[in-house]
């Protein structure tokens, strides 16, 4: 699928996930179709990572929909440049994952959000785990980042922590975003 048809079917897809969930269908089961669980899979985005997008979505009001679009870009070029769209048929644990109160650098989550947003890059996020839950959030409104910059840097580093912290310290003492 080219890349403008893409975002097309996907934000059909985000629209219908939306009604579906407003009509009270909650959860992955529930919310999509195998059609749509299809297109899911061909951009390499699993329905139960669709679906805590938009239940956090309807939620908490965040993350917004272009916020959405741009993490599962980052994904898709991901699984369809280096996994060559082919998935790893590996699930991480959330127990593997270090602990909330983790730090690097004496920057706490960051190990965590690093462990996680490495887990979604490959598409071997758990169904019980969240790229970009609310301390996800949290913590990336603090370092004055977004999800989709915070995956691609470490895209972008997928093997080397240290550009990824020293970016980190440059942007948390930067203006904040609006």
């Amino acid at each position: 699928m080219k890349d403008p048809e893409w975002t097309h079917e996907f934000r059909r897809l985000w629209n219908r996930a939306v009604h579906a969930w407003h009509d009270g269908r909650r959860s992955p089961d529930t919310l999509f179709n195998p059609p749509d669980t299809a297109l899911l899979q061909s951009l390499g985005c699993s329905p139960q990572e669709l679906f805590d997008f938009v239940d956090d979505h309807l939620t908490y009001a965040e993350p917004d929909f272009d916020t959405v679009l741009a993490t599962t870009a980052i994904r898709r070029d991901y699984f369809l440049n280096v996994q060559q769209g082919r998935p790893t048929d590996r699930v991480g644990s959330s127990d593997s994952l270090p602990p909330k109160d983790a730090e690097a650098a004496g920057i706490p989550w960051l190990p965590r959000i690093l462990a996680k947003a490495r887990l979604k890059l490959r598409g071997e996020m758990p169904p019980d785990l969240m790229y970009g839950c609310g301390g996800d959030r949290a913590f990336l409104a603090e370092v004055n980042l977004t999800l989709p910059a915070f995956l691609q840097m470490v895209r972008d580093h997928e093997h080397d922590d240290q550009p990824i912290i020293e970016a980190i310290k440059r942007q948390a003492t930067a203006p904040k975003l609006p």
